[in-house]
């Protein structure tokens, strides 16, 4: 009487019909890759969707609305809209951008700028792609060896240390 389906529930399955708005021309094969990966699980947010706030994630996530707010992720992988429209810091692993972002991007990994991306501020990152036709304003610094460098410290023994002198009279 109160026994648990032992069937799993019905999984949707993605209607190939189905269009998402994206980037014309040979970036939307792109664009739909990003989407559809199927590598790690993604989070999306649509083009009606508008949030002001800061948004925390651990995967994935795509963004093609309005955000307002830092957008950060340890270890996430950000992919901008071509109708996203970011006013905020990003804070992320890596980005690729194919709308707007008005604000400092900070990634320990890549960052893509697309063919129709624009992006208003400064940039930091291990490795930047920009293709032709995107927009950048602001300074870059790119770190490809991301090793921290260290100053070489002298280590003394303590046998080593200097001896004081006495002075006799």
């Amino acid at each position: 009487m109160f026994n648990k389906p032992t069937q799993p529930p019905p999984q949707h399955a993605a209607d190939p019909n189905e269009t998402i708005a994206g980037p014309v021309g040979a970036s939307e094969k792109q664009f739909m890759a990003d989407l559809n990966s199927t590598a790690s699980p993604k989070n999306t947010l649509a083009n009606d969707v508008e949030i002001k706030g800061s948004i925390k994630f651990q995967q994935d996530l795509s963004v093609d609305g309005k955000v307002e707010g830092e957008i950060s992720s340890p270890n996430g992988m950000l992919v901008v809209g071509q109708n996203a429209e970011v006013r905020g810091e990003i804070k992320t692993k890596s980005v690729t951008v194919y709308g707007r972002v008005h604000g400092n991007i900070t990634v320990d990994e890549r960052c893509e700028l697309k063919a129709n991306a624009q992006l208003h501020g400064d940039l930091k990152s291990a490795r930047l792609v920009i293709e032709e036709g995107a927009t950048f304003v602001g300074k870059s610094e790119v770190t490809p060896n991301k090793v921290t460098q260290m100053k070489p410290e002298i280590l003394r023994q303590p046998d080593q240390q200097p001896k004081a002198v006495a002075a006799g009279r």
